[in-house]
């Protein structure tokens, strides 16, 4: 079962033993991602590389987010897309939920498989980047994992989306995943692969989202201050 998590700053638990970054100009937004190569050069907000893999990347996201809390999680990478989804290298997609193929066959109370995105983020992704595909992007810890097995099928597909999304739910850090397009899943042959163009296409929009969502959350948590 999907959980959206926190719906505005007011909504995050605060504690007394982890700073709370002031969401001020992107200031308080933690851009995580797998590789150095997927993030864009930091102008004030946070960032953090967790390495490849959901293992990796839910050990590196918990450590972070148990020394600091963020008001933002923006999660942020290149993806695969299956090729009947239509999705050209260079296209962005915004996660609509993340979801965990590795696991579907378990039942959801052993372990959960969705973790929806934040809803005053996607909003705020969604108006931000208007040409951007809307969809729920797939995790798995090996290339193609998403191509069979249990669930229904994403047309997009990465290695740590759930983990850093799933690690911020439980941390009650507002989180959202946005990724471009860099391959065909089908695509065994890596040397097609358009890795620049992906990378380029991701880091170029970073901070476009990093001030969107942090005034999108700001403004929500300005909002239930005066209520």
């Amino acid at each position: 079962m999907a959980h959206p998590g926190p719906a505005s700053l007011a909504d995050v638990p605060q504690s007394r033993d982890r700073p709370v970054v002031p969401l001020i100009t992107g200031h308080g937004v933690l851009v995580v991602a797998a590789t150095s190569r997927e993030l864009a050069t930091p102008a004030g907000w946070l960032t953090l590389c967790t390495g490849v893999g959901p293992v990796e990347a839910a050990a590196a996201t918990a450590a972070e987010l148990a020394v600091r809390h963020p008001a933002v999680l923006l999660h942020v990478g290149i993806a695969g897309a299956r090729r009947n989804a239509g999705l050209q290298p260079g296209t962005l997609v915004i996660g609509s939920s993340s979801v965990y193929h590795d696991l579907m066959a378990l039942p959801p109370e052993w372990a959960s498989h969705v973790v929806a995105a934040n809803p005053v983020l996607l909003a705020a992704a969604k108006a931000r980047l208007p040409d951007a595909v809307v969809a729920p992007i797939g995790t798995s810890a090996r290339v193609g994992g998403t191509l069979n097995g249990e669930g229904t099928p994403c047309p997009a597909e990465a290695m740590e989306g759930f983990a850093v999304l799933r690690a911020a739910e439980r941390a009650g850090v507002p989180a959202i995943e946005v990724r471009a397009i860099s391959n065909a899943i089908e695509e065994t042959d890596r040397s097609r692969w358009e890795f620049e163009r992906a990378f380029a296409a991701i880091t170029a929009v970073t901070p476009l989202l990093v001030h969107a969502l942090a005034a999108a959350v700001a403004s929500g948590a300005d909002g239930d201050a005066g209520a």
